[in-house]
């Protein structure tokens, strides 16, 4: 009798510990500019590297309130951005990490 073998199919880049129920493409994690100190920890605990820091453009810091721009001015300028959204899984790590409670999880666009 043959013993059934294990399915389970491990991505790429991907910590085997994660145990997101949700399928790519469904949410898309959307950043609070005027929150977003850039701490990182987004970053850190995302298993799909949806999120990365980089620096805000001119356009992007016009768009922040004046508490945002003196923020953006005192964590140097950089923020964490969705750079791979469409591989965002709703596993909400990056919501529960952010300690400015900057991200939330939204329902992602229709593709035409």
């Amino acid at each position: 009798m043959l013993e059934a073998e294990d399915q389970s199919v491990s991505e790429p880049g991907v910590s085997p510990d994660v145990q997101c129920s949700g399928l790519p493409g469904r949410v898309v994690p959307v950043i609070d500019r005027n929150r977003c100190e850039g701490k990182s920890a987004c970053v850190e605990v995302c298993p799909y590297h949806v999120f990365e820091l980089r620096m805000l453009a001119l356009h992007e810091r016009a768009g922040l309130s004046p508490l945002g721009k003196l923020k953006a001015w005192f964590h140097g300028g950089r923020q964490a951005f969705a750079v791979r959204s469409q591989d965002c899984h709703a596993c909400g790590r990056c919501v529960a990490a952010c300690p400015e409670q900057a991200i939330r999880l939204a329902p992602a666009p229709a593709v035409p």
